[in-house]
Order: structure tokens, then C-alpha cells, then sequence
């Protein structure tokens, strides 16, 4: 029974990266990753409702006005998660997006631990988690420096023309296309680090929702309530100021049936999660789940499943993946 449990823990964490890569095709039939994002959070607080109404709980609503507010914010963590997730798989592949959530993820969970934030538990620092921290790092450093590296050279604009015909030299036109560039790439992996750690944050509130509410699914369902009524008004917000493009509804008929299960699957791994920690630990949970999602990662870039590009797994990715994989383990369970 214990090895299932653990299984099942690595399975729900390669549901997270299934997750970001089918909303792709959510976001590509919507026309605006915000757009794809409601539909997605819809679909979770749809499935989370009918199952707290299944299993009996949802009555703890009720109790709601009794809690502390900031015990409902929670949800505020998933549309920047979700949204950066489609915004950065296409741009810097499944491996390296994941790398950087689990990055951000780790050392978020190690502040709120060795601080004691948000009603948790002071822990001191260990040998074990400076060098996992390290492996973290190292590890996404690698893989990071591998994506570049693999990426083709932007090419130079065409000579400028002077008034004589004569071609004027443009040298620096490359190296400031390439600063650019890589200024442009530090934005998406800073989105990537900051979407991956408001996750343990989540984690922390929505654990404080538990205690006054005593229903697990309940919270999850509010917590995605709370996601839903964000990005909608995000969406909303960004309509009205002409951001975004007018989502489109009709193509979703004829987006693959897959597409459907980014809101599965988010229901499944909140669930899951609130279910498995009390058999098996926190930390354990959490070193599977973390270990899951970067082994579907690499698995979905190396293979371009769901109609992602192909990115092969590289020595030098594949050494990263390793010491990710070994570094949060080392966080978690030291």
C-alpha cells in the first residue's frame, strides 16, 4: 500500500507538466493564454465542486466568513502559474520552464521552512539542504546555458544604404539584436522563478484554509474559485485596456480531446496533494511530485508530445535534469 501511495505521488507530479502542455492547445484555439487560463481554472472548479458535493464536504463553505481573509488567497498563486506556463513552454521548452518552477519552488519552500512563515514550522538549515540548494541551482544554470547554446544565431539585419547607394556598416546591429535578446530571455526565466515559487506559498495558506475549514477538497475548491474570479477579472481588466486579443470560443470544438485536460489534471494534483500528505509526509510528497513533474518534462520536450518542438535530451541536459532531481530531493527530505 505504501509503494502505491509513493507512485501515486509521482504520478500527480507528472501531471503538472502534462498540464502546462496541453493548456497550449487551450491557449492556441482561445487566442490569449488569460482566456485559455479562465477556461482552464473553470473546468478545475467545475470538477473540484462536483466532488466535494460527491464526497459530502462542500457544506464547510459555510464557515467561510469565519476565517482569517488571508487564509483565502491561496488561489492567487494558480493564474500566474497556469498563464506562465503557457507563455514560457513554447518560448523555452517544457525541461527548461519546469527547471525554473521547480528553482523557484525550492527556495521559496526554504524560506517559509527556515524562517517559519505562514504558520509553519522554524526548521533549522543543514548540510543537506545547502548542498541540494546548490544542485538546484547548478542544475538549471546547465540546462539554461545548454537552451542557449542550441539556439540558432540571430541572424544580421541587411546593410543600411547611405545617399550614395554605398552600404554603411552596421556591427553592432547583432550584438545589440543579441542583447536584446538575452534581455528578453532574462524576463521569461525571472516569470519562470517567481510563477514556480508562489506554489510553496499556496501550499502554506491553503494548509491554514485546512485547519479552519477541516475539509480538504472543500479548500481546494474555494482556492480555485478564488483563481477563477482572479483571471477572469485580469482578462477582463486587459480587454478593456486593448491588451490582449478577444478570446474565441467556437474553435475549442475542434481542439484535440486532450486539450481538455489541463483543468483535469490541476483538479487531480490539489487533490491528490491534500490527500497524500498525511499518509506519506510532506516532504516525501513534495520530492515526488517535484521529481515526477521534471521526468514528464523531459520526457514531453524529448519526444515534442502534445505537439511541442522536439528538444533532445543533450548530455548536458540531461546532467542538469540529474542534479535538479537530486538537489530537491536533498531539500525535501534532509
Amino acid at each position: 500500500m505504501h509503494a502505491l501511495l509513493l507512485a501515486s505521488a509521482l504520478l500527480i507530479g507528472c501531471l503538472l507538466a502534462v498540464q502546462t502542455s496541453v493548456n497550449l492547445q487551450l491557449n492556441k484555439a482561445v487566442g490569449t493564454p488569460y482566456g485559455a487560463s479562465s477556461v482552464q481554472l473553470s473546468v478545475a472548479t467545475v470538477l473540484l465542486a462536483v466532488l466535494a458535493v460527491a464526497v459530502g464536504t462542500i457544506g464547510a463553505i459555510r464557515l467561510v466568513p469565519d476565517v482569517p481573509f488571508w487564509h483565502l488567497l491561496g488561489g492567487l498563486a494558480s493564474p500566474l502559474y497556469i498563464t506562465s506556463g503557457i507563455l514560457l513552454f513554447p518560448r523555452l521548452g517544457a525541461l527548461a520552464a519546469v527547471g525554473l518552477f521547480v528553482t523557484g519552488q525550492m527556495f521559496a519552500s526554504l524560506g517559509l521552512d527556515l524562517l517559519g512563515l505562514l504558520g509553519l514550522a522554524k526548521k533549522p538549515i543543514s548540510l543537506g539542504i545547502v548542498l541540494g540548494a546548490v544542485a538546484v541551482l547548478v542544475g538549471i544554470t546547465v540546462i539554461i546555458r545548454s537552451q542557449r547554446a542550441a539556439q540558432p544565431a540571430v541572424p544580421p539585419p541587411p546593410p543600411a544604404t547611405g545617399s550614395g547607394g554605398g552600404s554603411v556598416a552596421t556591427a553592432t546591429a547583432p550584438a545589440v539584436a543579441a542583447k536584446q535578446s538575452g534581455a528578453f530571455q532574462g524576463g521569461w526565466i525571472l516569470l519562470g522563478l517567481v510563477a514556480g515559487a508562489v506554489l510553496p506559498i499556496q501550499g502554506a495558506v491553503n494548509a491554514q484554509l485546512r485547519k479552519d475549514l477541516q475539509a480538504p477538497v472543500t479548500v481546494a475548491t474555494i482556492s480555485f474559485i478564488v483563481a477563477t474570479l482572479t483571471i477572469v477579472v485580469v482578462l477582463l481588466l486587459l480587454l478593456a485596456f486593448r491588451r490582449t486579443p478577444q478570446p474565441k470560443f467556437q474553435p475549442l470544438g475542434a481542439m484535440p480531446w486532450w486539450g481538455w485536460l489541463g483543468g483535469a489534471c490541476a483538479a487531480a494534483y490539489v487533490t491528490a496533494t491534500f490527500m497524500l500528505i498525511p499518509e506519506i509526509g510532506a516532504a516525501t510528497t513534495v520530492a515526488l511530485t517535484v521529481t515526477g513533474q521534471q521526468v514528464a518534462s523531459a520526457a514531453i520536450d524529448n519526444s515534442g508530445l502534445f505537439r511541442l518542438p522536439k528538444r533532445p535530451l543533450t548530455a548536458p541536459r540531461l546532467g542538469g535534469l540529474a542534479l535538479l532531481i537530486a538537489g530537491s530531493v536533498l531539500v525535501q527530505l534532509t
